[in-house]
């Protein structure tokens, strides 16, 4: 037998390294923890983001219309108790976060900058250096880590979650080529979504739905996995992962124009380009399957302060070799958010004893079916904080580390599957849906799966999740949120329920 080449023990390991995951490691005093990441410290969605942070912290608002704005876009299928949750210990959660170091965008007054965003109904976005949210709320909070007793396994892929006696004692992982076992009575999950199972997404190569893969395989209840949301303006410019093209912009007055110069969405939506991101995404994709080329222009409503307003955009216009301050970029919709996930409790428990879950991955019904213009910062710190303190407060004890075999070499990668894979996802599990696609992509993936090697490779974790969200969204047979199906276009009553995966 293989022996590991590291032993570690501790009372909490954390897997993941973004917002949610930096948070609750923060945020348990007094306890020995670990962080295992993906990539470096901070790599992850939250240093991409760059629309900001939802607080009610603005003179004409509270967490009660902030709450009434996120279960309206959230279609029906908001748990009330979660929102309030958010909403209420919003401001109270940026405020910690301002106290470990993070700046965000101030007047000559020193008054917040508060920006807009579809499906508010007030200015309460907060930014930091105009669209570098992510970068900087990852910046304060690596930093705080690197301050504090937390310990750190960089570029460690884990494989195996490990159970003794029902409950979780600890996992394994590949850190740099080496097999570790972490022993441990707690495992938190936070490692985001699952964009790149996309062809087309915003999101970093290290999110592919890692955390729901380990979390099925030891036994967590999975709900909702059909509502992924297609950020609407994706720099269309051959990048993978795409460009971002912040939600503020429009927010700000940029327009979406057809291949014409008509803003196509005035008259689909009261809202135009501030309409909730489904609909504008679905619009733009219509567009694109006609052929056309649907294009933002905010030459008019940002023009010549592009480059001080919206660096982090500016300069990917300018490495694709465009200028947003003169001409119109074009634009695609793309994979960013999964609003369904691991079950938890608003404290962050799953249903396996020991396994928490925070961020991205978890269906803690907050969302719904449709998550609002940057609530998924807020959902970091407010919900990784709620599981810090219901750790600290189930005082687990110390387990016994498990001796499980360390897990085999890793298989060479397969990326010609792994792309075949993204593209039958894009283009029948994407933003627009039917029976027969649905049908055709869990034929492909069943194909994929045939010729993909053996073991707990990358490439098997995601033909996992791509099976899984597939399989729910042939099972909803209605529209709503981010869930389209072009032969159930209609919200249907009768499905306005969480669906267990």
């Amino acid at each position: 037998m293989t022996s590991f080449a590291e032993v570690v023990t501790a009372d909490v390991v954390v897997v993941g390294s973004g917002v949610s995951g930096l948070t609750t490691a923060l945020s348990m005093p007094g306890r020995d923890v670990v962080v295992v990441t993906k990539g470096p410290l901070a790599s992850g969605s939250t240093r991409w983001a760059q629309g900001g942070i939802a607080a009610a912290v603005g003179p004409d608002d509270d967490a009660v219309l902030h709450a009434a704005d996120t279960v309206a876009v959230g279609a029906g299928l908001n748990d009330a108790e979660a929102v309030r949750a958010l909403t209420s210990d919003g401001a109270a959660a940026v405020a910690r976060l301002v106290e470990r170091g993070a700046a965000f965008d101030r007047d000559d007054r020193g008054e917040l900058i508060l920006g807009r965003e579809a499906g508010h109904s007030v200015r309460r976005i907060l930014h930091a250096d105009g669209d570098a949210t992510g970068a900087e709320v990852s910046r304060a909070l690596t930093e705080a880590v690197e301050r504090s007793p937390v310990r750190v396994l960089e570029h460690a892929r884990v494989t195996d979650l490990h159970l003794d006696g029902g409950r979780i004692a600890g996992l394994t992982a590949v850190v740099d080529g080496r097999p570790v076992l972490v022993a441990a009575p707690v495992v938190v999950l936070a490692t985001g979504g699952l964009g790149h199972v996309y062809a087309k997404t915003t999101n970093p190569p290290e999110v592919s739905g890692d955390g729901l893969d380990l979390a099925s395989r030891a036994g967590a209840d999975l709900a909702d996995l059909e509502f992924v949301q297609f950020h609407p303006t994706a720099l269309d410019s051959g990048r993978d992962p795409m460009g971002l093209l912040t939600e503020a912009l429009r927010g700000e007055g940029a327009v979406l124009l057809d291949d014409r110069g008509t803003r196509y969405m005035v008259g689909e939506h009261p809202d135009a380009e501030l309409a909730p991101r489904d609909v504008v995404a679905r619009a733009t994709w219509r567009l694109l399957r006609e052929g056309r080329r649907p294009v933002l222009d905010a030459t008019t409503a940002v023009g010549a302060a592009f480059p001080d307003r919206f660096p982090t955009v500016f300069a990917l216009c300018a490495e694709a070799g465009l200028d947003p301050r003169r001409e119109p970029v074009p634009v695609s919709p793309a994979a960013h958010y999964h609003m369904g996930g691991i079950v938890t409790d608003l404290d962050g428990r799953s249903t396996v004893p020991g396994l928490w879950a925070v961020g991205e991955v978890t269906r803690t019904g907050v969302h719904g079916a449709n998550r609002l213009a940057s609530n998924s910062l807020l959902e970091g710190l407010v919900f990784g904080g709620r599981a810090a303190v219901s750790i600290l407060d189930a005082d687990p004890a110390p387990v016994t580390a498990p001796r499980p075999d360390p897990p085999p070499a890793g298989s060479d990668p397969q990326p010609d599957l792994e792309q075949a894979l993204r593209d039958v996802m894009w283009a029948e599990v994407g933003v627009v849906r039917t029976g027969t696609g649905l049908a055709d992509a869990l034929d492909e993936i069943e194909r994929i799966e045939e010729k993909a090697a053996p073991g707990r490779t990358r490439l098997r974790s995601m033909l996992t999740v791509a099976r899984a969200v597939t399989e729910a969204a042939a099972r909803r047979t209605e529209s709503r949120g981010g869930h389209f199906r072009a032969d159930h276009p209609e919200t249907d009553p009768a499905w306005a329920r969480s669906v267990p995966a």
